[in-house]
């Protein structure tokens, strides 16, 4: 490990120079999803069909009629949404985020939008940016969606050359937690009521991965994902 006191090299202290505040919008392409910035107009309608509880088809797969708060809002910071209209409350703040940045995931297979994952908290003076509030219709859940989709943000952060990629839940939210060990995150510990989220104290369990762990998670995804 090098020490604390070590001296970036000039040309990685540069970096924070280059990086704009607010990521820039570009298109990641993988096997299974397709990442677009977020388009409220595009996305909303099809995207509150996903995550609103009501069975639904996509191509081959299908679930029958569920309960979206067990399987995708309770640990968000909001929803379930009872309308388009609310969904779109809620996302219209990600996409005017000054330091971050919405993604719609699609499916390639059935080319549906199924999901949603952000770079938030990006601090490019620190080469530090945040993966989070990721949520993803039960159609979705159980395929390479999330797998793939955070891998592509992954990459692209690191080949932009941020030095630290943080991933935080809720401490109780015990799928997020198995999901970011599975994915090669380290866990750094919990921090003690760190918020309040729908009038509930929250602890927030810290993960991250650094630059130079990045090749050897790398790896990992893809093997993961059969590359």
């Amino acid at each position: 490990m090098p020490e604390q006191t070590a001296l970036y090299a000039e040309h990685i202290l540069a970096r924070r120079d280059a990086l704009p505040l607010k990521p820039a919008p570009v298109v990641l392409e993988g096997r299974f999803v397709r990442l677009i910035p977020l388009d409220l107009d595009r996305d909303v309608e099809t995207l509150f069909r996903v995550s609103n509880g009501s069975a639904i088809t996509l191509g081959k797969r299908a679930v029958p009629e569920y309960d979206a708060d067990a399987l995708i809002w309770r640990w968000m910071f909001a929803g379930p949404f009872g309308s388009a209209g609310e969904l779109r409350e809620h996302l219209q703040a990600q996409v005017n985020a000054a330091n971050g940045l919405p993604y719609t995931v699609f499916d390639l297979a059935s080319g549906s939008a199924v999901g949603v994952a952000n770079y938030i908290n990006n601090a490019p003076k620190d080469l530090k940016i945040e993966l989070g509030s990721i949520w993803y219709g039960a159609i979705a859940q159980r395929t390479n969606a999330n797998l793939e989709a955070t891998y592509l943000l992954l990459r692209q952060a690191f080949d932009l050359g941020y030095l630290r990629l943080e991933w935080k839940c809720d401490a109780r939210n015990e799928r997020s937690r198995r999901s970011a060990l599975r994915m090669g995150f380290q866990f750094e510990g919990i921090q003690d009521a760190h918020m309040i989220v729908k009038n509930q104290r929250r602890d927030t369990s810290w993960y991250r991965i650094l630059a130079d762990e990045w090749p050897g998670v790398k790896q990992h995804l893809e093997v993961l994902l059969q590359f």
